[in-house]
């Protein structure tokens, strides 16, 4: 696999496989908007951790890719707890990036993008906070690979 545009960001990295193999999200904010929490919470679900804090990112075959850098690969901070271990990916294509935080989001938002590694991915602002984000995400993911937007008018 050739590399392209590599950059390490401060995102958590989840996947989950489903019909088209394993689909990642990157879950980005700022520190303690909820990202590792939701992570977690995911993984609850059946998701599995890619990388939780940094993330290094590339581009490659028209796709954005991650994994965990090699210092904190299966680890995963839970809150209160510390540092714990987590069966975890060795990397996985990036198809949606969540955008964390606490504030009140947009009930109908228009569909939005963002670029990584030079490459658009749709992104969705999430208030990490209630118990159904975990399932937002879910749904958010399977909309994008079905080809629909994750906000839609």
């Amino acid at each position: 696999m050739t590399r392209h545009k590599t950059g390490s960001i401060h995102a958590t990295a989840v996947a989950r496989f489903g019909p088209k193999g394993w689909s990642g999200v990157l879950l980005t904010g700022p520190s303690g908007s909820g990202k590792s929490d939701l992570a977690l919470r995911l993984i609850g679900l059946g998701w599995r951790l890619v990388a939780d804090d940094y993330c290094e990112v590339w581009a490659s075959g028209g796709a954005v890719w991650a994994k965990a850098p090699v210092r904190i690969a299966n680890l995963i901070e839970a809150r209160g707890l510390g540092i714990v271990p987590s069966s975890a990916r060795p990397l996985a294509r990036i198809a949606l990036v969540i955008r964390c935080g606490p504030e009140p989001v947009e009930r109908l938002p228009l569909p939005e993008t963002t670029t990584v590694c030079g490459l658009s991915l749709p992104r969705l602002v999430l208030d990490t906070r209630p118990v159904s984000a975990a399932n937002t995400v879910e749904a958010a993911l399977k909309a994008t690979l079905a080809g629909l937007d994750v906000a839609p008018l």
